[in-house]
């Protein structure tokens, strides 16, 4: 009878999303003395089975005996990433005969192994747990960082290891893992407080609806009106993230390797000069851009018209769909991109154009060249679109009520989310006001005669096409939620049509 085959469950992270992968080891007396590492893996995989080996050494751990033979299934992915490095060591270690190979039966391994055979942390492990559960993998063995960040998962046990040989002494049923410790509960970290900010009264309005609706916002208003100050105070205002929204964060910011937001819910903020693969995501092996990473969350694009032609026409797709797909010549990849997209805008070049104390320099038609960078069916994708004047510099003069603070708002916000889960909660997934469509938000909106009469003349006064009068229902519905109204009236539909002016929405 020959050597035994050892086989160790992990994956391949794609994207946000992760590929069952098998690595299979086993050792054979004849040959020319050189291992075979199979399976279409990159060069640093195959420096792994050194790394291993050298831990193996430093831990005093015998390696397997005789030539190894090492399988990376299926063949025709090419593998790459760290997160095999524990994998293999397991399998050759079963292969040198250290324990039952039985005991890896439903075991999903993942993590990084450095020199001293400590485990390190390894890029998309709660992708690869959620993709060992679906194969029906009952137990993850990982590295105790990691370990941490996969106890929130429910139905598999994970577990973790500091270093390699404390997981083959699990594997060889001499000592047990210590418990992972539970995740702490979401605490909201300290956010900017909105009554600090003075006026803007509209604005402010604007903020809330947009929290409570789920509906994209853009501000636009002279250098220091207070368009961003405004807009870094949105993330206060929305609720905190249910165990499934955060578990998807999770996912997220994991795959890509990124640092899991403090406050739950993402908040991402690329600079001017990202490309299009940055916003989107992308690269040899695909990973997460910045829609994906403000997934559950808010994305804010500073000065908008600066950013790149191509980077901002590439956002309508997934502003729509609520997902980002990457066509690869081997794969296609799907990303969640469910976000909320915040935007800040100057008027013109200069930025002073409208303004009460300083005159506009800017030609006319350098000010159409300039707001032509923003095509029509981006704007229009844009629910609200709202003018941020510059304040009177006597209001600074007077102390700030404080009435509307960033707690009340998040009241409101969390009421009205609640009136919409009582009413488009279906399977167990809430579709917010800013995603409603067709018979559903008519249903919801409950329009009579006279708002659909006055939805016609708005229609015709502006010339809106029917993508508008759809924006204009799902805000007129986010209004009634808030004043607790089960049908949307005249009066909401007026405001709706204001919330969405300043003149920057296209004409047809």
């Amino acid at each position: 009878m020959g050597p035994p085959t050892v086989t160790v469950g992990s994956g391949l992270v794609c994207g946000v999303d992760a590929v069952p992968v098998t690595v299979e080891a086993t050792a054979r007396d004849a040959g020319d003395g050189t291992p075979r590492i199979l399976g279409l893996v990159d060069a640093g995989v195959r420096e792994a089975y050194h790394r291993v080996l050298q831990a193996f050494h430093a831990l005093d751990v015998p390696g397997p005996r005789g030539v190894t033979t090492v399988n990376f299934a299926p063949a025709e992915l090419r593998k790459a990433g760290s997160g095999f490095d524990l994998p293999l060591a397991i399998a050759l270690a079963g292969a040198g005969g250290m324990f039952d190979p039985a005991r890896t039966a439903g075991l999903c391994a993942h993590g990084e192994v450095n020199l001293q055979g400590r485990i390190l942390p390894a890029r998309g492990i709660v992708s690869v747990a959620l993709a060992a559960r679906a194969q029906g993998c009952h137990t993850v063995l990982t590295g105790p960082e990691d370990a941490a960040r996969c106890a929130v998962i429910p139905g598999i046990e994970v577990l973790g290891a500091p270093t390699v040989a404390d997981a083959l002494a699990w594997l060889a049923q001499h000592r047990p893992l210590p418990p992972v410790p539970p995740a702490p509960p979401w605490q909201p970290v300290a956010a900017p407080e909105l009554a600090d900010i003075r006026g803007h009264d509209t604005p402010k309005r604007a903020l809330l609806v947009a929290a409570a609706g789920g509906h994209n916002l853009l501000f636009s208003g002279p250098p220091g009106s207070g368009k961003t100050a405004l807009l870094r105070r949105l993330p206060g205002l929305l609720p905190a993230p249910d165990p499934e929204e955060a578990l998807e964060v999770l996912k997220v910011h994991t795959a890509a390797g990124c640092p899991v937001p403090a406050q739950g819910r993402p908040f991402r903020a690329p600079h001017h000069t990202s490309s299009t693969a940055s916003l989107l995501g992308g690269g040899t092996d695909v990973r997460p851009g910045e829609v994906t990473l403000a997934h559950r969350g808010v994305l804010f694009l500073d000065e908008l018209p600066e950013f790149r032609r191509d980077a901002l026409e590439a956002l309508r797709q997934p502003l729509e769909s609520a997902e980002v797909t990457i066509g690869r010549a081997r794969q296609v990849v799907r990303m969640p991109a469910d976000f909320l997209l915040v935007a800040a805008m100057n008027p013109c070049p200069c930025g002073y154009l409208g303004h009460p104390l300083r005159a506009c320099r800017c030609p006319p038609a350098l000010v159409d060249r300039y707001r032509s960078r923003l095509s029509g069916p981006l704007l229009d994708r844009i629910d609200l679109q709202v003018e941020v004047p510059a304040l009177d510099p006597a209001c600074f003069r007077t102390t700030p009520a404080g009435t509307e603070t960033t707690a009340g708002f998040r009241e409101q916000v969390v009421s009205a989310r609640a009136r919409q889960a009582a009413r488009q909660r279906r399977g167990g997934v809430t579709t917010w006001n800013g995603r409603l469509e067709d018979a559903a938000l008519h249903a919801a909106c409950g329009a009579g005669e006279r708002v659909l009469l006055l939805l016609e003349d708005l229609q015709r006064m502006h010339r809106l096409g029917t993508r508008a009068r759809i924006r204009l229902l799902r805000i007129a519905r986010t209004l009634a939620d808030l004043a607790e109204h089960e049908r949307i009236t005249e009066e909401h539909v007026l405001e709706a049509a204001c919330l969405r002016g300043c003149g920057l929405q296209p004409t047809y």
